[in-house]
């Protein structure tokens, strides 16, 4: 479902869009733009959700045929190598694109690899926006994303009616690729509170302390973030299922030790987050970390200590 905009904070008349990747996070904030009006075209690579599937959305067989149909162009993809098909390969958005379209690259993927792409759209004429999102599920369906956008700033006012749609926190950081830089950033921040937190549980259990009531106790100081508001109380309850998987957070951070390498910057403590994330299921919410610390201290959160 969409969120409800009055005609005042729509672009009129409703535009022409495309929307490529209608996964977990893809469906709902397509879901807000067809909500908002707009007329929609759509590809994706599994099964069309029923929200979408009923609504005004036209699906389309290839992202070529989304593309010539749309104005702007939205991608929502799992990695690098699955955006650079979807632009590039056969019957992909660049052969459908025309000057004065938009792409606009709403996955999580390499900076380097998104100028790259940034250039080759520019070739055809269109312009290029990359603008990640931080916020999971929740975020995309309650339309309260925090999208890190880079590109052109004319190319950014002209797309941000549409990203206000979808978010509430919408930053142009800086040129093309600075808005994956951003969100790598915040991919080691989160990984790093998240063991940080784990650390901290661990400890206070094994030491014969309620966590559930250090949780508490912590949550009014100087250590409370939203990791340990969110992912304190799933480590504590074991509810794993995922909101954001482990593989996904691991594809983050593997983003961001690759870049660190080019640029010779050393990330130690992302290094250790990502080996911990390598002895849990990657299935499994990146919450989940706290059971690779767990095995280290052969003590579960829940049991009694010895």
């Amino acid at each position: 479902a969409g969120a409800n905009h009055s005609p005042t904070d729509m672009p009129t008349p409703p535009l022409r869009l495309g929307f490529i990747g209608l996964g977990i996070m893809g469906a709902p904030m397509c879901g807000h733009l067809i909500a908002a009006g707009h007329q929609l075209f759509v590809h994706t690579r599994g099964k069309v959700s029923a929200a979408i599937a009923d609504s005004s959305a036209t699906q389309c067989t290839s992202a070529r045929g989304v593309a010539e149909r749309s104005d702007i162009v939205f991608l929502m993809l799992p990695d690098t190598p699955d955006v650079e098909k979807v632009l590039f390969g056969e019957q992909g958005v660049a052969a459908g694109l025309t000057k004065g379209k938009v792409v606009v690259d709403m996955s999580s993927i390499s900076p380097i690899a998104t100028k790259d792409f940034a250039a080759r759209v520019r070739a055809t004429g269109a312009d290029y926006l990359d603008a990640p999102v931080s916020g999971g599920e929740v975020g995309a369906k309650n339309a309260t994303l925090s999208i890190m956008v880079g590109g052109e700033q004319a190319t950014f006012e002209r797309v941000k009616p549409l990203f206000e749609t979808m978010g509430k926190n919408i930053t142009l950081v800086g040129g093309v690729g600075d808005g994956q830089t951003a969100k790598v950033a915040n991919q080691i921040i989160v990984a790093l509170n998240i063991e940080a937190v784990a650390e901290a549980l661990v400890f206070a259990a094994k030491a014969g302390a309620d966590p559930a009531r250090v949780r508490q106790a912590l949550m009014g100081g100087f250590a409370m973030s939203r990791i340990l508001e969110v992912h304190g109380e799933r480590m504590i309850k074991r509810t794993f299922n995922p909101g954001f998987r482990i593989e996904l957070h691991q594809k983050d951070l593997g983003l961001a030790l690759a870049s660190a390498r080019a640029l010779g910057v050393s990330l130690p403590n992302t290094a250790t987050a990502q080996e911990l994330f390598n002895a849990c299921d990657g299935k499994r919410d990146h919450s989940a970390l706290v059971q690779a610390l767990e095995k280290l201290a052969d003590f579960e959160i829940g049991q009694t200590p010895a």
